[in-house]
């Protein structure tokens, strides 16, 4: 199985809709374009910053096919599953093998609390129905309410031949490393899932990260992983400094909305959050965005 393709920097892309909250089909592929001529190695559908959560099925395919066929090859695309129930997320995962997903990225279910055998089975079923296909985990413990741990990594790093590595959006770099460390020798992929901590997952081993920055300011978070995997790496670290302040900026503004705030103020045509979401208001949570932003050289 082919897993040389899984690094570098990989944008969970954001879902551009319409007034209707239907993927706006152009939005869409202006958005893949921007991401690819950005110099990102991978595009993501339907990670957490594309509000997966929010969408339908049948729109899923839709707006998978819209990414794959605009991206022509020229990334891999990966599919990112986040749905709690195991049989719906199997039909998830083959639905996005049919439809040209290079890899699937699978999410603890939320809202549960399983158990650790309960998990083993909820992603080797998975695993299982799509067996050509390279799966990651996606531990965000955050958001879910629960982590996973570096022993039922490695169970499944080394008993499931197609999960074949991890995104890690713990912040616990200590955990990070371990799912490095534990999994070196089956040659596991991880990848760092917080954007302000991408030079120091690559430190450890990580190889690269899945960052919400590939949306709306490639130039900065490639610059950390072009200029590390280059050997520079005290500019991989300045480049980060420089970085963290915007991504950190997002903070002050309800979640996923930042991430399509910050593109349109760089002129893309991202469109509205699925409601509940509102875009950010005039204030000072849209103010201090602005400013990080033009600190870092983003707007004029």
């Amino acid at each position: 199985m082919n897993t040389e393709f899984i690094k570098g920097v990989v944008v969970p892309i954001i879902t551009v809709i319409d007034e209707d909250e239907r993927i706006d089909e152009q939005g869409m592929r202006d958005q893949v374009e921007y991401v690819i001529r950005g110099g990102m190695q991978g595009i993501l559908a339907f990670g957490s910053n594309g509000e997966f959560y929010q969408v339908e099925e049948d729109e899923m395919e839709r707006g998978l096919k819209i990414i794959v066929d605009q991206a022509a090859g020229r990334v891999p695309v990966y599919f990112g599953i986040g749905a709690i129930n195991t049989k719906k997320c199997i039909r998830l995962a083959q639905m996005a093998v049919e439809n040209g997903a290079s890899c699937i990225s699978v999410l603890q279910p939320m809202f549960l609390k399983p158990t650790q055998d309960e998990l083993y089975r909820h992603f080797k079923a998975i695993a299982d129905a799509v067996p050509g296909t390279p799966m990651l985990l996606y531990n965000n413990p955050g958001r879910v309410g629960y982590g996973l741990s570096a022993d039922l990594v490695t169970r499944l790093a080394h008993e499931v031949e197609n999960i074949v590595g991890i995104k890690d959006t713990s912040g616990d770099m200590t955990l990070t490393e371990e799912f490095v460390r534990r999994n070196r020798d089956v040659d596991f992929k991880v990848f760092g899932g917080k954007d302000t901590l991408l030079f120091v997952s690559l430190c450890v081993g990580a190889v690269g990260g899945v960052c919400t920055a590939g949306n709306f300011m490639p130039e900065l978070i490639g610059a950390v992983y072009q200029k590390y995997i280059a050997g520079d790496f005290e500019g991989a670290r300045e480049a980060q400094f420089k970085l963290n302040p915007v991504r950190l900026s997002m903070d002050a503004a309800s979640f996923p909305v930042a991430a399509k705030d910050m593109a349109i103020l760089r002129g893309s045509a991202a469109g509205k959050p699925y409601l509940p979401n509102l875009p950010t208001p005039e204030g000072p949570a849209l103010e201090g965005i602005r400013k990080a932003m033009k600190q870092a050289g983003l707007l004029e």
